[in-house]
């Protein structure tokens, strides 16, 4: 294996639970999250040569990984709101939701509900500064906003 390889490896291994774990709190949708986790880990091994040598490569997959979550999250709403047409158009009236998707560590359930009722940026800067214990700087850099304003949205 070369060693590329093993250093990516490396970073894989010590990245991957924490950003899924960060992305589920901010969606609330496991599913999405590991999906997002998923296709940005792909996209940096593809990348790796150049993302290696980023003073912090884990801020590139924190926040190419919060943009896919938002692509994936629309792509589903989309999806849905052709299946309500559809089920509209034939005369059936409902739409199939599909099987409940919730957290699968019991020990972030009740930060995930209790963090249901907040809006997106809200829910997904409280993620970054507090499940991926990312100052507020770099809450900002992933998710392209100003530090006041994850100041705000922390308060």
């Amino acid at each position: 294996m070369a060693d590329r390889d093993v250093e990516f490896d490396a970073f894989f291994s010590q990245h991957w639970a924490p950003t899924v774990r960060m992305l589920t709190v901010a969606t609330g949708d496991a599913a999405i999250a590991a999906d997002a986790a998923q296709d940005t880990f792909v996209r940096a091994y593809a990348r790796w040569g150049r993302i290696r040598r980023y003073d912090a490569p884990v801020a590139w997959v924190r926040k190419v990984a919060l943009n896919r979550c938002r692509d994936l999250h629309r792509s589903d709403q989309r999806r849905r709101h052709r299946e309500e047409r559809t089920a509209m158009l034939d005369g059936t009236g409902g739409s199939w939701e599909g099987p409940p998707v919730g957290l699968d560590l019991d020990h972030d359930g009740d930060l995930t509900q209790a963090l249901s009722g907040l809006p997106d940026r809200q829910r997904t800067a409280v993620a970054l500064h507090y499940v991926a214990d990312m100052s507020v700087r770099d809450v900002a850099d992933a998710m392209g906003i100003s530090e006041g304003a994850v100041k705000f949205n922390l308060h």
